[in-house]
């Protein structure tokens, strides 16, 4: 079994896969040039990020499915911090949408005195550890979870991908970036998509129509996105990601963690989380009990 070590890459204060990392592409992340039309989607692991991939250029071109169905999802809204952005860059067209996993201390000089725009989608922690939970079972680039009751206490010490959730929170919450942030929950996004659709066009200025919306929201639903080989990961080698041991793509809904946590582990993720939150001036939109 490979060793956290062989695995991941430690970078400011975290880790990360070296599969899609290195330091090569986290240096290029550094010196990254951001124009002021571009928008980038910003996730804690597993909270939605593929998601944005799939929405973010529909609202961008107006609906244009060409690219949805011809480009892998990873090259079409490339992370900012993966080796693969140095490879597509200079063939991505303005306005350019990328996803990113940092945290807002994290982001390039460039993004500071850019007018590009942020959407930071936030998701349930708890639905976020049962997702991660199961990615690190599929992705053999990924450190084996252990129990779940192993894996409650990695995620509360920050010993996961990016570090612990209410840091990354915290550090977006509190950046103060006016009118170029937005912040929408994975939750919203599954109960209402049109609407959370034109929220995100509103935000970005492309005033879609609401029939342009409706088609969007249809390409983005998650049983299309299941069944779009440029969107469900089936195109990546079984030796990193084995969709048989569970799919990358698993549920796709909000409120997993019912079938998971027992009444201990949800009274110590709770309690830790809302102490870690303490004193915040922002309040979390679900309740986590």
């Amino acid at each position: 079994m490979s060793s956290s070590e062989d695995l991941y890459l430690r970078y400011d204060r975290f880790i990360v896969p070296k599969e899609t990392h290195s330091l090569e592409s986290l240096t290029f992340a550094q010196k990254f040039e951001f124009k002021d039309d571009d928008v980038v989607a910003v996730t804690y692991p597993k909270s939605g990020t593929v998601w944005m991939q799939e929405i973010l250029p529909l609202v961008l071109n107006g609906g244009d499915l060409t690219t949805l169905n011809t480009v892998v999802n990873w090259d079409r809204v490339p992370w900012l911090e993966e080796t693969r952005l140095a490879k597509v860059v200079d063939q991505m067209k303005s306005p350019r949408a990328l996803v990113s996993h940092f945290t807002y201390e994290l982001m390039p000089p460039s993004f500071h005195t850019s007018k590009a725009k942020v959407i930071y989608v936030m998701r349930n922690p708890t639905d976020v550890l049962v997702s991660s939970y199961y990615f690190h079972q599929m992705a053999a680039f990924l450190e084996d979870p252990g129990t779940f009751d192993e894996f409650i206490e990695k995620f509360l010490e920050g010993r996961v991908l990016f570090g612990k959730w209410t840091d990354h929170v915290k550090s977006w919450k509190r950046a103060e970036l006016g009118d170029r942030i937005m912040f929408i929950t994975y939750e919203e996004m599954v109960q209402d998509l049109p609407a959370s659709i034109k929220l995100i066009s509103d935000f970005l200025g492309c005033n879609l129509s609401e029939e342009v919306i409706q088609k969007v929201g249809e390409h983005c639903s998650f049983k299309t996105m299941k069944s779009n080989i440029m969107s469900n990961f089936s195109l990546v080698p079984k030796k990193y990601m084995d969709n048989d041991k569970s799919p990358f793509l698993r549920k796709g809904i909000a409120g997993d963690w019912k079938n998971h946590f027992n009444s201990e582990q949800l009274s110590r993720f709770t309690s830790v989380i809302h102490k870690e939150l303490e004193g915040e001036n922002f309040c979390l939109p679900w309740s986590l009990d």
